[in-house]
């Protein structure tokens, strides 16, 4: 899900060249001030090392999604131990030696595994929760994100942007990937303090109101690069209109040496637009282009997607919500397309992941009338995690539970009324689960949830803003 563009004039490369240039030299030249996005105290644990080795003992499943590490395409292993050292997992398997220092969290009866990646999602608009729900993509635009997103404040932004993404945290999302039109310079500033004060591992995907290198030069290294879990990514939206910006957008991601994110085909009225031929024109097929929704594409398209290794983000809660239309997975499987899943913001109403897989294996079923139809459950497990950190180009990072990468991972709490009793837990996990499960979640090795609550962090205080933010934009109609 976007919003709808307005076509800007034209950029050369020459300027946007020049720019890019200049941005170290000029800041001043669009009102930049050069602050480090430094993590909002209200907002949840500021995103700083810091504590001794963590031992997870004896976790009755623990799906380390890494074949070699255990059993299975999940590389399962049961009455398991994960330690934790200086943000990394640094040993999976039984009955490891508790490290000097080290604490001690039993998670008996609990299963381990790597935390969600959400692939694609607009934070702000929980704005706009539960809204517009009778319109399509396009009665979306007009009902409810154009009109809100005209009304931001900065404050109003801090508290949309914490609320999504301590919902997103409290229900497993680990890693996501924010695709933002917001313009104002002081905006962009509120929604990243916001961001990075969450302790959330995040890409701020910018969508600049022009080809302004410059403007994105500055946001990045002034406010995203110094959040030591956030990176860049810059947005655009590929149509035949607006050609010169997406080349514009493709000139600066190779500068900044980041990728390019669009929405591709979300309706099929967007076949007019020709995003993917546009996209072909300007040289980004390739391994730095992700790609959001493609619902509609060809044969032949999915097949360009496979060849030239780009990236695709699947939304299946949303798409279903606005009537897009059920991406055609398998198809994309056949073409060796890495996907990932993404929540999509306002239009899917929540953050949980665990009706985000169920719903991507339900809708490929009911397309096609076919049980064995791809994604079964271990490889959905894989999309929401390591499939995920693949289509971000992260995989070596983040996405399993390989010793040396980076510790971002949940423990889920099966004891409850929803998942009870013990019968395939992997499945219990997709068909059964819900946020209520997860009772932790590590983010670079530190507790973001520990015992089903966020870890300082007052949620009745983060909705009394939201509500009192939404209260002013309302009120301002």
């Amino acid at each position: 899900m976007q919003s709808a563009p307005t076509p800007p004039p034209a950029p050369t490369r020459r300027n946007l060249l020049t720019g890019l240039g200049l941005a170290a030299a000029t800041p001043l030249m669009l009102g930049v001030r050069a602050r480090p996005a430094a993590p909002d105290p209200a907002a949840g644990p500021r995103p700083a090392p810091g504590g001794g080795p963590v031992l997870l003992r004896g976790a009755s499943l623990v799906l380390t999604m890494d074949p070699a590490l255990g059993h299975g395409p999940l590389g399962t292993l049961e009455n398991a131990d994960v330690l934790l050292r200086d943000g990394t997992v640094a040993a999976v398997g039984p009955a490891l030696p508790r490290p000097p220092g080290a604490s001690v969290t039993d998670v008996s009866g609990k299963l381990v595994m790597p935390g969600f990646v959400d692939t694609h999602t607009h934070l702000w608009q929980a704005a706009i929760r539960g809204g517009c729900t009778d319109r399509d993509l396009f009665g979306w635009f007009a009902g409810c994100t154009d009109p809100q997103r005209a009304r931001l404040t900065p404050a109003a932004v801090r508290s949309f942007v914490r609320l999504a993404a301590l919902d997103a945290v409290q229900s497993g999302v680990t890693t996501l990937v924010d695709w933002v039109d917001i313009f104002s310079y002081e905006l962009v500033e509120s929604y990243v303090r916001a961001l990075a004060g969450t302790g959330v591992r995040f890409t701020y995907a910018m969508f600049p109101p022009r080809p302004d290198a410059v403007l994105l030069t500055e946001v990045k290294r002034e406010l995203v690069d110094p959040a030591p879990l956030g990176s860049f990514q810059v947005a655009t939206h590929a149509a035949r209109a607006v050609e010169h910006h997406n080349r514009a957008h493709w000139e600066a991601a190779r500068e900044l040496g980041v990728m390019l994110n669009s929405h591709v085909l979300e309706r099929p009225e967007q076949r007019a637009d020709d995003p993917l031929g546009v996209l072909r024109d300007i040289g980004a097929l390739g391994p730095r282009l992700l790609v959001n929704h493609a619902v509609h594409l060809a044969d032949a398209e999915i097949a360009a997607l496979g060849e030239h290794d780009v990236r695709v983000a699947h939304c299946p809660l949303s798409n279903m919500r606005l009537a897009s239309g059920i991406m055609r997975l398998g198809e994309f499987r056949r073409r060796g397309v890495k996907v990932g899943l993404g929540l999509d913001g306002g239009t899917n109403d929540s953050s949980d992941f665990h009706a985000l897989m169920k719903t991507a294996i339900g809708l490929q079923r009911a397309r096609t009338t076919d049980a064995g139809v791809f994604p079964q459950v271990p490889e959905v497990l894989r999309m929401a995690t390591l499939g995920g950190a693949e289509a971000l180009g992260i995989a070596d990072r983040v996405g399993s539970l390989t010793p040396g990468k980076r510790a971002d991972l949940l423990v889920v709490d099966p004891a409850a009324l929803n998942f009870a009793p013990r019968y395939d837990w992997t499945g219990q996990l997709v068909f059964n689960g819900r946020p209520e499960n997860i009772d932790s979640v590590f983010v670079d090795g530190r507790a973001l949830k520990r015992g089903g609550r966020l870890v300082d962090v007052d949620p009745a205080r983060v909705v009394r803003e939201a509500e009192a933010a939404a209260a002013r934009l309302r009120a301002g109609a």
